[in-house]
């Protein structure tokens, strides 16, 4: 089965229809969201209520701090990702508030995990940036490949059966074998906010088959996603780091 991994779409309706049409043309068959469906972009109910269509036919969603934030509140956010937080709030109805409230923070299935940051303690939202951040979380789990977001950077990292840590810089689009025994963390990077400097959209496609990985890049409307933001009053840095990739 070949599954779509979505991380950080962040409202950003244009980026995550270009993502899930182009998942669909290379075969995809389930989805994964691997948290913080709102914040920053101008489109989160419309996002959310795309999670939540996907979640009704067998979908993943896991929790990200942006879509906790809408009801526990914006603290230790730096000004724009409060000021996106406060408006993000009164834009989603009811029903989407509640829906981002009721996500876990992790979900384990057969022999993989999804979860939005750090594995060894989800709910404090650390960065997996580096190795040492990586064996924390992949030491937390048992699972054979962990899947997380948080950090809008490709990167993956593989631990063998002599405890030695790897780390690799993902190619878009080539496949990576999930060899067993060792154990593997990908992040996946971001849909709606890319911070590697490509400005184009990142999602996962993994084939639970073949136990391949592949991180594909996908081009969109860059110019109407940013548009919509300065329309909505939010913050023009939003707006421009869209088409710098950072």
């Amino acid at each position: 089965m070949r599954v779509a991994l979505y991380a950080d779409i962040h409202g950003n309706r244009e980026a995550l229809e270009a993502c899930i049409g182009h998942a669909a043309r290379m075969g995809a068959e389930r989805q994964v969201f691997l948290g913080d469906l709102v914040g920053y972009g101008a489109d989160p109910q419309w996002v959310v209520e795309t999670a939540m269509a996907a979640q009704a036919q067998g979908a993943i969603a896991v929790q990200g701090n942006h879509d906790a934030a809408i009801k526990v509140g914006s603290g230790g956010m730096n000004g724009a990702a409060a000021a996106a937080i406060a408006w993000t709030r009164s834009a989603l109805n009811a029903e989407a508030r509640e829906f981002l409230a009721s996500l876990p923070l992790e979900i384990e299935e057969e022999d993989r995990l999804y979860v939005h940051a750090d594995a060894s303690s989800p709910a404090r939202w650390n960065y997996v940036t580096d190795s040492e951040s990586a064996r924390r979380s992949l030491e937390a789990t048992r699972a054979q490949a962990t899947f997380c977001g948080h950090v809008h950077t490709p990167c993956l990292y593989g631990i063998t059966a002599t405890s030695k840590m790897m780390r690799f810089k993902p190619v878009s689009g080539v496949a990576v074998p999930l060899a067993r025994p060792r154990q593997w963390l990908a992040v996946l990077g971001a849909v709606g906010q890319p911070r590697d400097g490509d400005p184009a959209a990142c999602y996962g496609l993994l084939d639970t088959t073949a136990q391949t990985l592949a991180w594909m890049r996908v081009p969109y409307d860059i110019a109407t996603a940013a548009g919509k933001i300065r329309a909505a009053g939010l913050p023009d840095s939003l707006a421009r780091r869209l088409s710098e990739g950072r």
